[in-house]
């Protein structure tokens, strides 16, 4: 309470002491109490102003109300999208000249599909003469057996016309198997990524003549710092985001390896993805893995909290007698990620915050909201 306050008892109480007396004391006493009420007015006056100034000092803030909420602790790595079926495709003969292809860049191809031709002329000569051979080979055979259920002709006839003809059959499939590995053959379903061979190119075994990716059958692979490898499990949940496509999927990890790279100190960690068309490999990836989680928590921005020897605390508003005044809230704080900080005591769900004009903020200081 203002101290000008009390000047109206003490008033009262020199009006009352100056009764009695003769006519010269009452004109003195009369002239004495319009001064001192005028001396009241004055300060009545004075402490209205007071007041309004007082409610002009209130600063103008704005305020958040805290709730109950979940809040999560990340590990954030980048890592890339990588095709589980991404394969340079070579011829598997010994080799020779593309005479042919069959395919062209982004074209969808099937399993055992024949993308390319080798000069295959030599292998289909030596079929040619082999099936010549073997038709003769089997007519031996034919009349050899059939004279030999009669009796005639001895066993060593019959059983060498068994043989070249079977060793005939065998040397056909071998050429035939010979002939077939001059065709460039896709080994997986997919999508031609790349036509790297040429029409005239000679092929080579290990030599890529195409590149052919399936989209649909896609993973994330990272490397985690060693330091974070107890807490990274297979199936523990990650968010991973694309941010040049702007898209984020909630998944789990697929595969946390057990062996740390004794030269980068990590460990290799795959999340399967969902088959979608935006997606390519070698696309960059935010991987965000949950190694901490608490229910029930109370989060508060981190810009909003400030120090006093040390200790963290948060302007908050209280109701008092009708007006809003300020009030430091000593806090206890968890952990922190990005730009929000887990508030373990100090804080109740309810609680207004003070997020903008906390800076200059003083204990008991009016607000205006």
């Amino acid at each position: 309470m203002n101290k000008g306050y009390y000047l109206l008892p003490v008033l009262a109480i020199t009006v009352a002491a100056c009764g009695g007396g003769g006519e010269n004391q009452r004109a003195k006493d009369s002239t004495k109490l319009v001064s001192l009420k005028k001396e009241v007015a004055e300060l009545e006056a004075k402490l209205k102003l007071g007041d309004t100034a007082k409610v002009e000092k209130q600063k103008n803030i704005t305020v958040a109300t805290v709730n109950d909420t979940t809040f999560n602790h990340y590990i954030d790595v980048q890592g890339s999208v990588d095709a589980r079926e991404n394969v340079n495709v070579s011829t598997r003969s010994q080799g020779g000249v593309i005479t042919a292809i069959f395919v062209k860049e982004g074209q969808h191809v099937s399993q055992g599909q024949t993308l390319a031709q080798v000069d295959d002329r030599l292998a289909q000569a030596s079929i040619a003469e082999l099936k010549t051979r073997l038709q003769l080979a089997e007519i031996t055979y034919k009349k050899q057996a059939n004279l030999w259920e009669q009796k005639i002709g001895s066993e060593i006839q019959y059983l060498n016309a068994k043989n070249g003809y079977e060793a005939l059959q065998k040397s056909l499939a071998v050429a035939q198997e010979q002939s077939a590995s001059n065709k460039i053959i896709s080994p997986i379903n997919g999508t031609v990524d790349a036509v790297i061979a040429k029409v005239g190119d000679v092929a080579a075994p290990g030599q890529p003549s195409f590149r052919v990716v399936n989209s649909n059958n896609l993973k994330v692979v990272a490397n985690i710092a060693e330091s974070f490898a107890a807490k990274v499990r297979t199936g523990d949940p990650v968010v991973i985001s694309f941010p040049d496509i702007n898209k984020e999927i909630n998944t789990r990890i697929g595969f946390a390896a057990q062996l740390i790279d004794p030269i980068s100190r990590t460990i290799k960690v795959e999340v399967p993805l969902p088959a979608d068309r935006d997606l390519r490999p070698n696309m960059i990836a935010q991987i965000k893995i949950v190694d901490y989680t608490a229910k029930n928590a109370i989060v508060v921005p981190v810009n909003v909290i400030q120090y006093s020897l040390g200790k963290p605390y948060v302007m908050v508003v209280k109701n008092e007698g009708g007006k809003q005044v300020a009030k430091r809230a000593m806090i206890e704080m968890g952990r922190t990620y990005n730009d929000l900080a887990e508030v373990k005591s100090g804080l109740t769900a309810g609680d207004q915050i003070v997020t903008t004009g906390y800076q200059g903020l003083n204990e008991n200081d009016f607000v205006k909201l």
